[in-house]
């Protein structure tokens, strides 16, 4: 008889098993806070990053209530919704969205600068046309979702190199998915908005300029910025 092939699974899908153990146990019953994600982290051996994925994975399950200010609070010993896919690679919507900020600001820290050296004039039109979007959309009070997006594929497009802009759309399928989605409702807010058409202008200009290495940096600031924001204490978080 072949024996199964075991399936990996993702870091902070093992986390969020083992507090759902917990949970099912009786260890956090239903209605009690959670430790804080610090002394998680120490606990179980991990990142805070990885425990806050997590925690926002079981959040999406139902389980667990984030309340801002408070504390992370245990709703159910029973996930209220279907848990998330095991298998790792099923969908980039499954990714952990700080695992998929620090693989961003390697790899488009370097299309950045690519498209420094090979931009075209439509190419820069498109990457100005998704800034402008991007203001539009914070001026009306809107999470600039679409302009942002916008913005980052034209800089993949102008790359002029296909597998890297496939590469960075597989970003923003991860980016439009339930845990980042569920992220963004704590961390993003008109401030960060501001704070992140700012940091695109920056790279926007480097482009511009041809200049390769200052487009580099600005899009490594500008991410590194963008996981800094994402990884602000439960308590900075304004309330929903």
């Amino acid at each position: 008889m072949p024996i199964p092939t075991a399936e990996p699974q993702r870091l902070y899908r093992q986390i969020a098993e083992q507090l759902r153990q917990l949970m099912a146990s009786g260890e956090f019953a239903v209605g009690s806070r959670l430790p804080a994600e610090r002394d998680l982290a120490v606990q179980l051996g991990v990142s805070r990053p990885s425990v806050r994925e997590a925690l926002i994975a079981l959040e999406v399950e139902g389980m667990i209530e984030v309340r801002t200010g408070s504390g992370i609070y245990v709703q159910s010993a029973k996930a209220l919704k279907p848990a998330l896919p095991k298998k790792v690679g099923d969908t980039p919507a499954e990714w952990g969205p700080l695992e998929v900020m620090s693989a961003r600001i390697l790899v488009e820290s370097e299309v950045a600068a690519l498209a420094a050296q090979n931009a075209q004039k439509k190419d820069l039109q498109a990457i100005r046309t998704a800034l402008q979007k991007m203001k539009q959309e914070a001026a009306r009070d809107e999470v600039p979702r679409q302009g942002d997006e916008a913005f980052h594929e034209a800089i993949a497009q102008a790359c002029g190199n296909s597998v890297l802009l496939d590469t960075v759309q597989r970003f923003w399928e991860a980016r439009n998915g339930p845990l980042f989605a569920r992220l963004g409702d704590y961390f993003e807010h008109p401030a960060s908005w501001q704070a992140a058409i700012t940091e695109h202008q920056a790279v926007l200009d480097a482009i511009e300029v041809s200049n390769a290495n200052a487009a580099r940096k600005a899009m490594q600031k500008h991410l590194k910025q963008a996981h800094k924001r994402y990884s602000a204490s439960w308590r900075r978080a304004p309330a929903r």
